[in-house]
């Protein structure tokens, strides 16, 4: 058959992101004898004219829809990504009697929200490398496919969604022909990084995270050496700037270990980075096993440094874990991104404190620390039910597609925001979304390349920052 396959992602800050999902299951379906065409909107002029050439021009058997995010999780600036999504399914239906499939991290957040927009479509939940080739197998024989694991569509007004099924995965990285499948030359000109993922599945509990709705609990591994040959093939390919996007990296830390080593064994000439470390299985051994696989860049996800917050967050870790993780960082020369996240549960105006404290005394002026303020509340997520018996929530879950944020009842958000620009005016290493929000920040990096500045760029942030408060700039 026929498959157009649209990725509808098009939010471009603080870098744009290659939709690695869609172009897995374009492969998958290839893969299995269909015939895909890839239409990624990102650098779209006009999304809705681009969709109907692709439909009329392509008349496709099968239409599925992409979709990453549901919002930009801003509680300053809230910004709903889904606002088109019912014109284009309408727009296609008005083209094509072809069935409208939708899949993409945002489904296995909120399938039944989002099948509510436009609920004469399926979606895919579970792992669409494996679910979609089986949707299009009995699509292609007339066959009904609403009892395919993974599926969940909405009945006579009613939602159903099977349970999804791990039969069949694969232990081999994939690493998609990037090129194949995307407008590489102007992913690159943005300065965006080439994801790869080493595992799915998360085996944390935080209380607000939709990893495991996503992916699930269990972690599935990828071939340490499968991993390492396709960071040979990218980087031989051009694509060097290559960010590992596992949900946590450093868990199982075996498999972590067991990565680093493989990358080590091999020349990749590639420059690796990961953002999401856990200060639980972070020490020397690791950092040291980064180095020698050439990581240039990684990033602890704390969160907060103060007890009471990590333990009403559920991280699985506490200050004293973290004040280690600084102590670590310190003895090696890897860039690190330290990442916040202020107004969770058990915040308190000295929990505040606690935290700007520590990023002041123990990040390096060289690295950088990103702080977000308030929580995006996911149903079914452990936050709902804490924001329910605080009273800080009352909308329903059919309602909260639109996004809904917590913050802690004992602080105020408007003094949070006052309490982080002062520590943001006294170092010019710390940065919120307001920064990554900058409409010129593309063309920041693109300076910064052409300037020579070594990646990650956001180990310049201190220069940057200043630079740009001379120009009169307040960023």
């Amino acid at each position: 058959m026929k498959i157009l396959l649209i990725s509808i992602n098009r939010n471009k800050l603080p870098m744009p992101v290659m939709p690695i999902g869609a172009c897995i299951v374009a492969h998958a379906a290839e893969r299995a004898g269909h015939t895909v065409h890839l239409l990624d909107l990102m650098f779209s002029q006009d999304a809705m004219y681009d969709i109907e050439s692709a439909v009329t021009g392509f008349r496709p058997d099968v239409v599925a829809l992409s979709i990453r995010n549901i919002d930009n999780v801003d509680l300053r600036d809230p910004e709903f990504f889904l606002n088109d999504l019912q014109d284009m399914v309408n727009l296609i239906r008005s083209r094509s009697s072809a069935p409208i499939i939708l899949g993409g991290a945002a489904l296995g957040i909120m399938p039944e929200q989002i099948l509510r927009l436009v609920p004469d479509a399926f979606a895919v939940c579970g792992d669409g490398e494996m679910v979609f080739p089986q949707l299009l197998d009995r699509i292609s024989r007339g066959e009904r496919f609403s009892d395919v694991p993974g599926v969940a569509y909405i009945e006579n007004g009613i939602f159903y969604r099977n349970n999804a099924t791990v039969a069949g995965f694969s232990t081999t990285c994939t690493a998609p022909d990037y090129h194949r499948w995307l407008n590489i030359p102007v992913y690159r000109s943005q300065m965006a990084t080439v994801p790869l993922q080493t595992k799915t599945g998360c085996q944390f509990q935080c209380v607000y995270c939709s990893y495991p709705k996503i992916e699930g609990n269990n972690c599935r591994l990828k071939d340490p050496g499968s991993i390492a040959d396709a960071v040979v093939r990218l980087a031989a390919s051009g694509l060097r700037d290559i960010e590992l996007v596992d949900s946590v990296f450093n868990a199982p830390l075996e498999h972590a270990m067991g990565v680093c080593a493989a990358l080590a064994r091999v020349k990749h000439k590639a420059r690796l980075q990961c953002l999401e470390l856990n200060p639980r299985n972070f020490d020397d051994c690791l950092v040291t096993a980064m180095e020698r696989a050439d990581f240039v860049g990684m990033g602890i996800t704390l969160e907060s440094a103060s007890d009471p917050v990590l333990q009403g967050l559920r991280k699985g870790f506490t200050s004293r874990e973290v004040h280690h993780a600084a102590q670590v960082v310190r003895r090696h020369s890897i860039p690190c991104a330290w990442i916040f996240m202020l107004g969770g549960p058990g915040e308190t105006p000295e929990t505040v404190r606690e935290t700007l404290q520590f990023a002041a005394t123990y990040i390096r002026p060289t690295d950088v620390a990103f702080f977000n303020t308030g929580i995006r509340i996911y149903p079914g997520t452990e936050l709902e039910s804490v924001a329910r018996k605080q009273g800080v929530l009352s909308r329903p879950p059919e309602e909260m597609l639109a996004p809904v944020f917590y913050v802690s009842p004992e602080v105020d958000a408007g003094w949070l925001d006052q309490e982080l620009k002062k520590s943001m005016d006294r170092h010019m290493n710390f940065i919120n979304i307001d920064t990554f929000s900058l409409s010129f920040l593309p063309t920041i990096n693109r300076i910064a390349s052409k300037l020579g500045l070594r990646q990650p760029h956001w180990r310049h942030t201190r220069i940057i920052r200043r630079a740009l408060r001379l120009a009169g700039i307040d960023a």
